[in-house]
């Protein structure tokens, strides 16, 4: 009796990469486009982040900085913070071209029913702003990762 792996295949593509501690998520399909912006062209964009190492550092900043926000904060009371790590981190590693994959879902289908309004995406950015002023981000650098981020806008902003 022969059997096919293909099914096996489809499935290990519909679903999502998860690690220990991760809450599980329903299936979808794994692809870098899901990240919602092209990555930049060769390696100085990542080197200016401090390459993997710095956007880790940036993206675990963000995300507790995001979390215990007075404005913002309770948008992230709900989430699985392990993942929301891992995915940002994946995201903005593949965007600046630093050597990753992206493994989470679609922009807008991350964010539904979160209730984002324009004034919390803009509380966001001001973070992730002072996070790269931190860890001594150039302001050229800070800028063109926000323009790559920038389109997001109207598949997180729900209202």
């Amino acid at each position: 009796m022969t059997v096919s792996l293909f099914p096996l295949l489809l499935l290990a593509q519909a679903t999502p990469y998860a690690v220990p501690g991760e809450t599980a998520v329903t299936p979808y399909v794994v692809d870098d486009a899901n990240a919602a912006a092209r990555p930049f062209v060769g390696d100085d964009i990542a080197r200016a982040f401090g390459g993997q190492d710095g956007i880790r550092r940036i993206v675990d900043r963000l995300i507790d900085k995001s979390h215990n926000d007075p404005v913002i904060g309770e948008i992230f009371v709900s989430h699985d913070m392990v993942r929301l790590k891992r995915t940002l981190f994946e995201q903005f590693c593949y965007i600046l071209n630093a050597g990753c994959s992206y493994s989470g879902r679609d922009m807008k289908a991350s964010h539904k029913d979160l209730g984002i309004q324009h004034a919390d995406m803009n509380r966001m950015v001001e973070i992730l702003q002072a996070v790269m002023r931190e860890q001594g981000i150039s302001f050229p650098a800070q800028n063109r990762l926000l323009s790559r981020l920038a389109p997001m806008r109207h598949d997180v902003v729900e209202r």
